[in-house]
């Protein structure tokens, strides 16, 4: 056994990459852009034929049952509070007893002061759905979420029209003297 000269010990280099490595990098890097022409390629292709196709998968552009569709839109519109309470003009009759909803139907709700205006065919009625009032609003806010209704504007009888003429006097309101 001969012994070799020891060697002095030079500094850590990095490694050049040799020719199996240079040819990976090469390898890759062609292969990044050949995916990207192809995908260039399927983008003008599809743009000539007017547009993607809808696949297997289910995406935004498949049609949608009419019941979703709405719902999306009054989700997306911010309407849940108007259609909740539509809902509500068209269950009065559940809501309030079919003798009340006999005498009082909802006219309108005004969405900004979350007031709900309702009309009486008497005086009578009228009164007793002010008394009512207070249980309506809790019953509703219940159904619809709390805070939607505030307030249960009551209002009378329309009183027949104003008419003018020559028999009537000076200051005179007529027989609407005698509702609402």
């Amino acid at each position: 056994m001969t012994e070799q000269p020891a060697r002095p010990a030079q500094p850590a280099t990095p490694a050049e990459p040799s020719g199996v490595d240079l040819a990976r990098v090469a390898l890759r890097a062609a292969k990044e852009q050949a995916r990207a022409r192809g995908a260039a390629a399927q983008q003008k292709k599809q743009a000539r034929r007017g547009g993607l196709r809808s696949g297997a998968r289910a995406d935004g552009r498949d049609p949608l049952p009419l019941g979703a569709a709405i719902s999306r839109l009054i989700t997306e519109r911010g309407w849940e509070t108007p259609a909740a309470v539509g809902g509500v003009m068209g269950r009065w009759p559940q809501m309030v007893g079919p003798e009340v909803a006999q005498h009082c139907e909802p006219q309108r709700y005004d969405e900004d002061a979350r007031v709900l205006t309702v009309r009486c065919d008497s005086t009578a009625w009228a009164t007793q759905l002010r008394l009512l009032a207070p249980q309506l609003v809790a019953r509703l806010n219940a159904d619809l979420g709390q805070g939607t209704v505030k307030l249960i504007k009551v209002l009378g009888p329309g009183g027949p029209a104003r008419r003018y003429g020559p028999l009537r006097a000076p200051g005179s309101r007529g027989p609407g003297d005698t509702y609402g």
